[in-house]
Parts: structure tokens; C-alpha cells; sequence
């Protein structure tokens, strides 16, 4: 997404100065509320919004709450789970997180313990699911990065709406090493392989030969297995029924008069 001249120098020049307040606050191995303090004054300061009118800590959500919720117009647009700056962010921290945000109707959630910053998209299945946007080391990353604006830019109070997130989670997904992965092991890219195979040598080799070889010998099954894997296939398959759908010819009115 384009981020403005103005808000990109904010994003820049405030991240450089809290990447020494983050890492004070790492070496004081500071508390899980200190920490809350800091992400408090980054939304602020490097997101652009007003801490005292947009920003609202322990907000309650049916009997629990979360640690912090960013409202604008009587709206809100993310819930952030906090966790203490020392602390290793677990599956178990995002579910947490995405909970609140099923129950409250909200599409977007932030886990981070001011160090880390995880953007996730809940998704509105059942059951409840989620996909992860975007995840920056906010102590140790390039405060000049374009990446790293473009992401933190999606979040400001300038740049932030549901369409500038939604293809900031497309253009993640399908660039991600899960994605082309699974683009790799589709049927099209198998039988793209053969072909270019045998053009080269002219020996002919089994689609299935070459899909098994590609997902145990060439592929890292990290790239493979487990959700992240899983959740790219899906996504990639839903791309290519889209793509297929658009390649549909036009319905065409029928009824024309008999003279």
C-alpha cells in the first residue's frame, strides 16, 4: 500500500528512537503492564493516535478483557493482546487474542510484547480461524525498510481502512513461501515441469513422479506441513477459482423477438 511522504518520515524517525526504549526496557526485563505503557505511547507516537480518546486499555469483552483496543469514531479497528517484553509470543497468546476478537465482531487483532508486532486477520469460520498478515521486529528491523513502513503504515491512524488491510493480507499470502510452495505442487506447475522436461531431453516423465519428488526431495517440509502449509494450498486453490471464474464467458441474454 502507499504510505504519504509525511506519515512514512513519523514511522521512520519514531521507530529509530523506541528500538533504544525497547531495548532498555528488554535489558530491565520489564513487566507484561510496562510493556502495555510503551505499545500505549507507540500507537501515539509512531501510529498517530490519540492515547487518551482512541486508545483504551483493558477493554472488557463479555466477562474478560484485552489488554488494549484501538477506537476511532465510535469504531473500532484492532484489538491488541500484550504480553511482556521478554516474553516468547505461543499459539496459545494468538488464540487468546483472535477469541476477543470473534467475540467483539472485530476483523483484525495485534499480538506483541512491544518488540514483536504480529498482525493477524480473524477469519469468521467455524470453527473461528485466523491468518497472520505480517510479523516485524520492531527492536532489530530497518526503521527505513519499505516493508516494514508499508506494513506499520497499514495500522496509522492516517493509513488504515478495511481495503488497505485486505490487500495487505492478499499481497502477503500470495508472496509468502507457504504460497509458492503449494503454486509449486499445484497440477498446472507439475504438468508446466514435464513438458519443459521433455522439450529439454525427451524423456517423459510421470506427473506423479514428479509431484512426489517436488513435495519430499525439493520442497522443505516445513514449507509443507502443518497449518501454514495447509492454509496456503487452500489459499492458492481459491485462487485459481477465481481465476477460473473470471475466464468464464458472459451469460448471454436469451429471448430475443420473433418477428
Amino acid at each position: 500500500m502507499s504510505v504519504s511522504a509525511k506519515v512514512s518520515a513519523r514511522i521512520t524517525a519514531q521507530l529509530k528512537k523506541y528500538q533504544a526504549v525497547l531495548k532498555t526496557a528488554q535489558k530491565r526485563d520489564i513487566s507484561e503492564a510496562d510493556t502495555v505503557t510503551i505499545i500505549t505511547d507507540m500507537l501515539a507516537d509512531v501510529f498517530g493516535y490519540d492515547k487518551y480518546k482512541e486508545v483504551t486499555s483493558e477493554h472488557s469483552i463479555r466477562g474478560t478483557s484485552v489488554d488494549l483496543a484501538v477506537t476511532v469514531d465510535e469504531k473500532k479497528r484492532f484489538l491488541i493482546e500484550a504480553k511482556a517484553i521478554n516474553i516468547e509470543l505461543k499459539d496459545q497468546h494468538v488464540k487468546q487474542a483472535v477469541d476477543y476478537a470473534a467475540n467483539e465482531g472485530i476483523s483484525w487483532v495485534v499480538l506483541s510484547n512491544g518488540a514483536i508486532w504480529r498482525l493477524y486477520c480473524v477469519r469468521f469460520s467455524k470453527p473461528i480461524d485466523k491468518t497472520l498478515v505480517f510479523e516485524i521486529d520492531a527492536l532489530n528491523c530497518d526503521s527505513k525498510n519499505d516493508d516494514v513502513v508499508a506494513c506499520f503504515g497499514s495500522l496509522t491512524a492516517e493509513g488504515y481502512s478495511k481495503d488497505n488491510l485486505a490487500d495487505l493480507l492478499s499481497e502477503k499470502q500470495t508472496s509468502s513461501k507457504f504460497t509458492i510452495a503449494a503454486v509449486l505442487r499445484s497440477e498446472a506447475m507439475v504438468e508446466a515441469l514435464r513438458k519443459e522436461v521433455r522439450r529439454l531431453s525427451g524423456v517423459r516423465l510421470e506427473p506423479d513422479f514428479l509431484a512426489a519428488l517436488l513435495e519430499n526431495e525439493i520442497i522443505k517440509r516445513e514449507l509443507i506441513d502443518g497449518d501454514q502449509g495447509s492454509d496456503a494450498v487452500a489459499y492458492v486453490k481459491k485462487l485459481k477459482r477465481a481465476a477460473e471464474k473470471d475466464k468464464e464467458p458472459p451469460i448471454q441474454a436469451s429471448g430475443a423477438a420473433n418477428g
